[in-house]
């Protein structure tokens, strides 16, 4: 076949809705991180702003087509999907739809601003996002102690995707609060912080179990080499949501009998994101130094590399932020610097992913193995 012709290597163009897995809503994660940071990056610089409104745009049409595509496999090929629920690795990623989700409510607000009208689609869109993570922080870890079959040695960074969605919704509130009326507010922040309690203890939990099987068992495969850099993910986001949600609680509070908890909020959310954000510095050198060993050992290319984005990029939110309210002049160089990398990073892998989404190498859906091996064990 021609190497012009899409999906050259798929028997059939259906076999992309067929074989449609959730990691690609990875591809919205870390382009809807990397937008966000481009619109509030420090330093003016002509033309930037509008790349920013640009992949936002381009963002939101990709969502809209993947989500298509994924409801397509549900309601076309129930019986190819349901296995997903049973994959170790693959129901993992269901997390990655509510996070994608997120950039495009507060890249809403953001190329929006002071319109009453997009924030309230906004605020109707973030309610929709907080009942995924939800689903998702409930739903994975059932099937996970339940029907999945899994092992410490093969225990990698994708444990925490299903869990991590509610501190991203919960970062969101903060930031979207301080853009909605005073009622409407003090519900997201409330909402906010009860998210962060179900997601944040639970993946510091689990970014100890993965300490001790680093440990013990030392690097993961090659193929999920990337998958290192998903500890910066829990570790960024909760930093940034104790600085939005502490930034929006004071006046969401104020005039009630929550005032004085809330002026609490924004002084306390600095120190526990300055800890957290020392958290995520051993994090973000290790990761560093673990891929170099990986890259030296043949890091193939796939859906993972989109590992490199999100997490980055999150952190980077945070340390943006620490900037600004901190007024502490390294973290804003530190946060630009890391904006240049994240953009760098973007640019190699949706190149590589537009590609492999191209030619069909990249489409592929390992539960579907599931199922066959267990169609066998029956017969």
């Amino acid at each position: 076949m021609s190497p012009w012709k899409p999906l050259n290597r798929l028997p059939s163009p259906l076999e992309l809705v067929r074989q449609f897995t959730p990691n690609w809503f990875t591809v919205n994660m870390g382009t809807g991180i990397t937008f966000l940071l481009l619109a509030q990056f420090p330093a003016q610089i002509s033309g930037l702003h509008a790349l920013a409104y640009g992949l936002f745009i381009a963002d939101a049409v990709i969502f809209a087509l993947f989500a298509g595509l994924f409801a397509a496999r549900w309601l076309f090929y129930t019986e190819d999907a349901l296995p997903l629920l049973r994959h170790p690795v693959q129901s993992m990623f269901l997390g990655a739809i509510p996070m994608a989700l997120i950039p495009l409510v507060n890249g809403l607000v953001l190329f929006h601003p002071g319109d009453p009208l997009v924030a309230q689609w906004a605020l109707h869109l973030w309610w929709i996002d907080a009942g995924l993570s939800l689903l998702t922080g409930w739903l994975v870890p059932w099937y996970q102690f339940t029907a999945q079959d899994h092992a410490l040695e093969r225990m990698t960074g994708v444990w925490l995707l299903p869990v991590v969605p509610a501190e991203v919704a919960a970062s969101s509130a903060g930031y979207l609060a301080q853009h909605l009326p005073a009622a409407q507010a003090q519900q997201l922040v409330a909402a906010g912080y009860a998210l962060w309690g179900m997601s944040v203890p639970i993946a510091l939990g689990i970014l100890t179990v993965l300490y001790l099987r680093l440990a013990l068992h030392k690097l993961p495969p090659k193929e999920l080499g990337v998958s290192t850099w998903l500890s910066l993910g829990p570790i960024g986001t909760g930093a940034f949501a104790l600085l939005t949600l502490g930034a929006a609680a004071p006046q969401a509070f104020a005039g009630t009998v929550m005032a004085p908890v809330a002026a609490l909020a924004g002084p306390l959310g600095v120190i526990g994101a300055l800890v957290l954000w020392g958290l995520g510095l051993w994090w973000l050198v290790t990761a560093v130094a673990l891929t170099a060993i990986q890259m030296r050992r043949g890091l193939p290319f796939n859906l993972g590399w989109w590992g490199f984005t999100f997490p980055l990029g999150v952190y980077t939110a945070a340390s943006l932020t620490l900037g600004a309210r901190t007024g502490m002049p390294f973290f804003t160089a530190f946060a630009a610097a890391l904006i240049v990398a994240l953009a760098g990073a973007w640019t190699v892998v949706a190149a590589r992913s537009a590609h492999g989404l191209w030619h069909g190498h990249l489409v592929q859906a390992p539960c579907l193995n599931c199922k066959t091996d267990m169609a066998t064990k029956a017969v």
